[in-house]
């Protein structure tokens, strides 16, 4: 998530008063560790992902991409400069391309113009690390991930924990992808399912800002857990003439229900600026939606103001704590955060 030009930060909310991973259940939250512990280790790498798990998170979330030799790789965008060191690698200075991507020109190094082993070749950098400095200790250590990798690393923290870890991965561009370099996100992700075991009766959501691959998978996988992402600007980048705002409209979220189970939506699509519940969530519950909200982050910068503790931009408080509690009042079934949740209380 995250996508360009949203700023939670903007809204003014008012403070508030301070299971089983497949679902929520009665007063329950479920936690979704967005991109890992991205707040504590650069995002989408198998250390932020047990860093999460280790915290309590109900699901990790890894974004998928895909290479060029189709393995299905964990990456904020199929851009990679910006999360790894590919800039400065002299033996891939040819590989820089421009592409036009939902509409928007994007310069750099795209993962499906490089092999799988021509990425492990990478290593890992922290993507904000003017808000994260203390992420960048790590800059260097880790490789990319496969969406194998992280299934191997659920596993083992199953039998270490005793309990249920889910997986929430998003499609990444896949309009794109297939459109432009044929490389169909869908069938990429049913066939390492099929590959990895995985079957509808595990915990697993699977997440897009697009129409058209949820469509799909209700059609090719009915049993798994669908999740429209929505935002409070634009439209999904297969459906240019629909709007995001028209689509959580009541009559918007009876069609959302016949491919998706979730809506997953911005916090400003949740909360009014005073903090307040807006429609949605009830709304969403008519059509038989649940509501999961992106995304809590622990630094004051992210924060609205009321919620910020003290001046520094990276200084961390209760605020999350109490966002959290905003939006479980306002009934959403989970949240996407950055940091941790469970176990912690504010005064």
């Amino acid at each position: 998530m995250n996508r360009p030009g949203l700023i939670c930060a903007a809204m003014l909310l008012a403070a508030a008063p301070a299971t089983a991973p497949a679902q929520a259940q009665g007063d329950s939250m479920l936690i979704i560790a967005h991109r890992g512990a991205s707040a504590e280790r650069p995002e989408h790498t198998l250390a932020a992902y047990e860093r999460a798990i280790d915290e309590g998170a109900d699901y990790i979330e890894p974004d998928l991409v895909a290479t060029k030799d189709l393995a299905l790789v964990s990456r904020h965008e199929n851009e990679l400069s910006a999360t790894t060191d590919v800039a400065t690698r002299e033996e891939f200075e040819d590989r820089r391309r421009e592409k036009t991507i939902d509409g928007r020109l994007v310069a750099g190094w795209f993962a499906e113009d490089f092999t799988l082993a021509e990425l492990r070749t990478l290593r890992v950098k922290e993507r904000i690390p003017g808000v994260r400095p203390a992420n960048a200790r790590f800059d260097g250590l880790y490789q990319v991930a496969t969406l194998a990798d992280i299934v191997k690393l659920v596993r083992a923290k199953e039998a270490e924990t005793g309990r249920r870890i889910g997986i929430y991965p998003e499609l990444k561009h896949p309009t794109f992808l297939l459109q432009n370099e044929g490389i169909d996100l869908v069938d990429l992700l049913l066939r390492e399912f099929r590959q990895l075991g995985i079957t509808p009766a595990d915990p697993v959501f699977i997440q897009s800002f697009e129409i058209a691959p949820l469509q799909r998978l209700r059609q090719r996988a009915p049993g798994f857990k669908n999740v429209l992402l929505v935002e409070p600007t634009g439209g999904p980048a297969d459906e240019p003439a629909l709007r995001y705002a028209d689509m959580v409209t009541p009559s918007g979220l009876a069609e959302v229900a016949k491919y998706a189970d979730v809506v997953g939506a911005h916090i400003a699509m949740v909360l009014n600026p005073d903090g307040t519940p807006t429609a949605l969530v009830a709304d969403a519950k008519a059509a038989g939606l649940e509501v999961h909200a992106w995304t809590i982050r622990p630094e004051n910068d992210f924060l609205p103001a009321m919620l910020r503790t003290g001046e520094d931009p990276k200084g961390k408080g209760c605020g999350d704590v109490k966002l959290a509690a905003l939006l479980k009042a306002a009934g959403v079934a989970g949240v996407f955060t950055d940091g941790p949740l469970k176990g912690r209380s504010c005064p």
